[in-house]
């Protein structure tokens, strides 16, 4: 979509409820769990809309943080250099990767959860994992997260442990806890898909962010 067609769209919308910026999704999971709440869901990403809706902006989603997004910003950064999990590839980079690499990698993933932990918004949601110190350390007004919460407490039977950094917004709760602790994401095989799959969001917990908070 283009930034024309975009706005003209903004402006023309007639639909209740809040107006919505979902950053870093290009699966539309928690855009439509939103738009089917009868809110004005918008998604955005890098990448274009994997179903095509005319709901997605396909850009840096910094540079519409300042837009009018009067309630709620759910925000999925790429969480690659600040989670706990790969600060090993900090001091001993990966094959055919430079240390310099992994501290720049770090930096700008640093930066894009502090654009949009300190974004505009008045009420906030940024979902990442469990972050390492030196993550924590370049991150503007940062803070512990709020909660972590797992796949199985909202109908999904696996494990994938999850953090949520809100701001003016109450913990999600638990909507549906079922049996199964599979680690699918963590086992899934090597392949050129497998950063796309292991970054999809669940939704179960995208239709209790929906209903929870909308």
């Amino acid at each position: 979509m283009s930034a024309i067609t975009y706005y003209n769209d903004l402006f023309q919308t007639r639909q209740k409820g809040m107006k919505v910026l979902v950053a870093c999704e290009y699966s539309g999971v928690v855009r439509n769990a939103f738009l089917a709440r009868g809110h004005d869901a918008w998604s955005c990403d890098l990448l274009r809309s994997e179903d095509g809706s005319n709901r997605h902006i396909t850009g840096d989603a910094r540079e519409i943080l300042n837009d009018g997004w009067d309630l709620l910003m759910v925000a999925h950064p790429p969480c690659t250099r600040l989670c706990n999990s790969g600060v090993r590839w900090l001091s001993k980079p990966p094959p055919g990767r430079t240390a310099e690499e992994m501290q720049r990698e770090l930096r700008e993933g640093a930066d894009l959860f502090s654009a949009f932990w300190n974004a505009p918004i008045d009420r906030i949601c940024i979902e990442n994992p469990v972050m390492h110190k030196h993550a924590k350390a370049l991150i503007v007004n940062y803070r512990e997260f709020s909660q972590s919460i797992q796949p199985w407490q909202f109908g999904h039977g696996e494990t994938k442990r999850t953090c949520f950094w809100l701001e003016d917004l109450p913990l999600l709760k638990p909507t549906d806890i079922v049996s199964g602790r599979e680690q699918r994401v963590f086992r899934m095989p090597p392949g050129p898909q497998r950063w796309k799959e292991r970054s999809r969001f669940y939704p179960g917990i995208a239709k209790a962010m929906a209903e929870q908070w909308g």
